[in-house]
């Protein structure tokens, strides 16, 4: 298969390269700095600013399917600035993403473009799969005009699906590395009082979901979440990762202290959302990690 990935010299994208990789896949990554990216994955790659030109069809033409994985990091604190470049990297990049889309030809078959468990704000206890309605927060907007963005590749007649990722656990990055060290020195623990959910997954298992789409026929298509079977809560979440460094996990975060540090983005730690991937399980996808002790001693070994 001949594929082209942006974002590709991220935490998920280069695991995603590597894995394409691995199976004999050709894979063309666009980037603002080629030669550092091509050097950096071993593939070709090609020069693209996406907040300022459509993609180049030579990156896309011939191709057998792109994966969308832009996206400027959410875990910072939202300043306006922040936001605006939130909003613009997904939106207005994966409209310049389709534009190039549009002018290739022969076009690719197929389109799976990031999207996130925040499309469905903070919806406590209850289960959510796919058809639930989006939430009204900041992060549920973006979300909605992300995958519009991307969904008008299906006019193109291409097959596109949405993945609603949740908190992706990778060893050396995102949001495991962030929570290690207060836990390493034994000062970890629940937040806000820890009853919210956590939607986890490993990160293979977001690497071969997105795998599963492209390889899958015309029902892969459309929103599909990207999580684990078995949510917990943040106190349970606390407890597993205490466990799997042999520390103690009970120091409890005030909510107060995490909307000081980090303004209004502290929403998406304190709410979260019992997200359930009732759709890749239904098309057939096998997780390779079920239990969260199990995932937390295999990124940490």
């Amino acid at each position: 298969m001949k594929v082209t990935v942006t974002g590709a010299t991220g935490l998920l994208g280069s695991a995603l390269v590597a894995a394409l990789r691995s199976r004999g896949d050709e894979v063309t990554a666009l980037s603002r700095d080629p030669e550092g990216a091509g050097e950096r994955l071993k593939v070709p790659a090609e020069r693209w600013n996406p907040l300022e030109e459509p993609a180049p069809t030579s990156a896309l033409a011939g191709r057998d399917a792109v994966v969308n994985l832009l996206g400027e990091r959410v875990n910072q604190r939202w300043t306006e600035r922040a936001r605006e470049a939130i909003h613009a990297s997904r939106v207005a990049g994966t409209r310049n993403l389709v534009e190039g889309l549009r002018a290739a030809e022969p076009r690719p078959a197929a389109l799976v473009s990031g999207s996130a468990s925040g499309f469905y704000g903070s919806r406590g206890e209850e289960p959510i799969d796919e058809e639930a309605a989006p939430g009204l927060d900041f992060l549920a907007g973006v979300c909605v005009e992300w995958e519009a963005a991307a969904r008008a590749a299906e006019s193109l007649g291409m097959r596109v699906c949405l993945l609603r990722t949740g908190v992706v656990l990778a060893r050396g990055g995102g949001a495991l590395a962030q929570m290690l060290p207060p836990f390493r020195l034994g000062v970890g623990g629940p937040i806000a009082g820890g009853h919210q959910f956590v939607p986890w997954i490993h990160h293979d298992d977001v690497v071969g979901i997105i795998l599963a789409a492209l390889d899958g026929g015309p029902s892969w298509e459309g929103p599909l979440n990207a999580s684990s079977p078995d949510p917990v809560t943040n106190k349970e979440f606390s407890h597993a990762l205490g466990r799997a460094l042999h520390r103690p996990a009970i120091a409890p975060v005030p909510g107060f202290a995490v909307r000081l540090l980090y303004g209004q983005m502290a929403e998406i730690v304190i709410g979260g959302v019992r997200m359930m991937p009732a759709r890749p399980l239904v098309l057939g996808y096998e997780f390779g990690h079920l239990d969260l002790d199990a995932a937390l001693r295999d990124l940490l070994a």
